[in-house]
């Protein structure tokens, strides 16, 4: 594939596109996103392993008052912090009656159940058995071994990230109607971008593709791609970005040069279980840990709370069309028409 230079970072993070393209008379990608190279890039993906590790929600659901709990591939979970401020977790349903205890409060470091009052402190007690669990400073894993049925790990693959402590974090959270390697396979076709949503992205090219590397090496199964994120009008953001599957159910977005290198989008696909009429449910989880070595970044981190909502909204209309294509693809797999 033709080599690319690449974006360039100037002093001003922002560039006018000179002569914009219509929609429609962009570049086809549909010759380049060959469905053997995605299916191949999936395959990979999901032999990959995962230590039986599960993203349940994020670490500013752990509420000291309240308990973080959802449901994972059908098993109930709840998770919280003990008397000694530990993170503990395990089973969601009470081990006397069933309560959720997703309901119940969390007092002075013990779960403590609204039917009757039971107490949990995180360790065993009458068959209710505690879960490995494991806080990363922004998403909380559960460890389901029965789930995964994978030789287990200590911890889960978490994507080298930007410093915390000087990144800018936001987090969103969605429901589809799909399985997790569905979300995966749509993250794994970089080419739709620009074509699927031109609100967000412009002048799209993969640079490279698996298998296209000229090293060969480890970072042989990878996607390179420039592109430019649009901001309005003809103002856009240029960057080169790879994106990479370090674990079945997570696909990392990291920005390699121009504005904001280093930052990384983390997708991750946790299933949920089948809902009522028998369809299988996904919840994704996608991270944004954005960094920058720009001057006037500290002021954007100490906006945060101001900024994480438009984050988390622009994050929400990208992956409503998103899971639209993934729950179409499911239906397609489903029927035996999934390409590749």
């Amino acid at each position: 594939m033709t080599r690319h230079a690449r974006p360039r970072r100037g002093r001003h993070p922002l560039r006018l596109r000179r002569h914009p393209v219509p929609w429609q008379h962009q570049r086809p990608t549909w010759r380049e996103a060959r469905p053997a190279v995605i299916a191949g890039a999936l395959k990979r993906a999901l032999a990959r392993p995962a230590g039986n590790w599960y993203v349940l929600g994020t670490s500013t659901d752990l509420r000291s008052a309240r308990p973080l709990a959802g449901t994972v591939a059908g098993v109930e979970v709840v998770v919280w912090r003990d008397p000694r401020g530990r993170l503990v977790g395990g089973p969601g349903a009470c081990p006397h009656l069933g309560a959720p205890l997703a309901d119940s409060p969390v007092r002075c470091g013990t779960l403590v159940c609204h039917w009757h009052g039971l107490a949990l402190d995180g360790t065993s007690f009458a068959g209710w058995e505690p879960l490995p669990v494991h806080d990363d400073g922004v998403l909380v894993w559960v460890r389901l071994d029965d789930v995964g049925k994978e030789p287990p790990t200590p911890a889960p693959v978490v994507p080298a990230r930007p410093p915390l402590a000087t990144a800018l974090t936001s987090v969103w959270r969605g429901v589809g109607d799909c399985d997790p390697e569905d979300v995966v396979a749509n993250r794994l076709d970089p080419w739709h971008g620009a074509w699927f949503h031109p609100y967000s992205f412009v002048d799209l090219t993969v640079v490279e593709a698996p298998g296209e590397s000229p090293d060969g090496g480890e970072d042989d199964d990878r996607f390179v791609v420039d592109v430019s994120f649009r901001l309005a009008g003809r103002l856009v953001v240029p960057v080169r970005a790879e994106f990479t599957a370090p674990e079945p159910r997570t696909v990392v977005m990291r920005i390699t040069d121009g504005e904001g290198t280093g930052s990384v989008v983390e997708s991750h696909a946790t299933p949920l279980g089948p809902d009522r009429d028998g369809r299988s449910r996904t919840a994704v989880v996608e991270a944004v840990l954005a960094t920058s070595d720009r001057p006037g970044f500290p002021v954007a981190r100490r906006l945060a709370p101001a900024l994480r909502p438009l984050m988390r909204a622009a994050a929400g209309r990208l992956w409503r069309d998103d899971l639209a294509y993934a729950e179409r693809r499911g239906r397609l797999r489903d029927r035996g028409r999934s390409p590749g």
